[in-house]
């Protein structure tokens, strides 16, 4: 079996849209010497997605709880800062019996924390898999070694990212995850663009986050070491650096992943 992304279909479709002009135009797509095709999932596989998207689904539903219940509050003049950090300001306000505040509002800012406790024990749990799964799983084990990746992208990692043997370099990868320049090159001119942000959002995401949680430790510290990443930080803007932090741990991973070893420092 060979699955094609249907962007790479849509160019060999000549006119209509109907059953035999959209098998003609898979068969004519399949058999292009340099077509990309998907990596067929495993079940075990599949089932870490799954895993992966319940966890953020259940961290959107908590985020859209505590700002419904933020928006309400903040009709009666209670402003509390955004995300669940701040749960316990709210909760202040509420038993404080010199904030005004309706019996009725109180009892249902109740119902809202008891779904927020519900939910925020189902993320712990859904959190703490990967946590369990780098013990006892020698890929994730050797995934976190790599700096500012932690159990949820190595997880999200392991989830979503096909044999990294079959991306011929590093850059490839990076390219596949959207890290990469934009091409509008002709002519033998080389002009590149903005991040393409055409590849797999979810491990972009969180390679994006870990990058910003090490280039804040640089920032929170006052001083840019003489490192690769200091002068990087020192010189790039502040929404540059963390997306080129991201585009070398990407290739870091598809070093360790492909060579079968522990991130060593240089």
């Amino acid at each position: 079996m060979r699955l094609i992304p249907r962007i790479y279909v849509r160019p060999f479709v000549k006119r209509q849209k109907n059953a035999a002009a959209d098998a003609a135009v898979i068969a004519e797509a399949v058999l292009r010497p340099n077509m990309h095709c998907v990596a067929v999932k495993s079940a075990e596989h599949q089932a870490r997605a799954v895993a992966w998207r319940s966890y953020q689904f259940f961290v959107g539903q908590r985020t859209q709880l505590i700002n419904a219940l933020r928006g309400h509050l903040a009709e009666f003049g209670l402003i509390v800062p955004r995300g669940p950090a701040h749960l316990g300001q709210i909760a202040g306000l509420l038993d404080d019996g010199a904030t005004e505040v309706p019996d009725t509002v109180r009892a249902i800012a109740g119902l809202y924390f008891d779904q927020i406790a519900l939910l925020t024990e189902r993320i712990e749990e859904l959190a703490g898999r990967p946590k369990e799964v780098t013990r006892e799983n020698a890929e994730m084990g050797r995934l976190c070694t790599a700096p500012g990746v932690g159990p949820v992208t190595a997880g999200a990692v392991m989830a979503f990212t096909p044999d990294l043997r079959s991306f011929s370099s590093a850059r490839n990868s990076a390219a596949w995850l959207g890290l990469v320049p934009r091409q509008r090159s002709t002519g033998g001119k080389t002009r590149r663009g903005r991040v393409s942000k055409m590849g797999q959002t979810d491990i972009r995401k969180r390679l994006i986050v870990g990058a910003m949680s090490r280039i804040g430790w640089i920032v929170r510290k006052g001083t840019t070491p003489d490192t690769r990443l200091g002068r990087l930080v020192a010189r790039k803007p502040h929404k540059f650096a963390p997306v080129a932090v991201a585009n070398k741990m990407t290739r870091i991973i598809w070093a360790i992943m492909t060579r079968e070893q522990n991130y060593r420092m240089a």
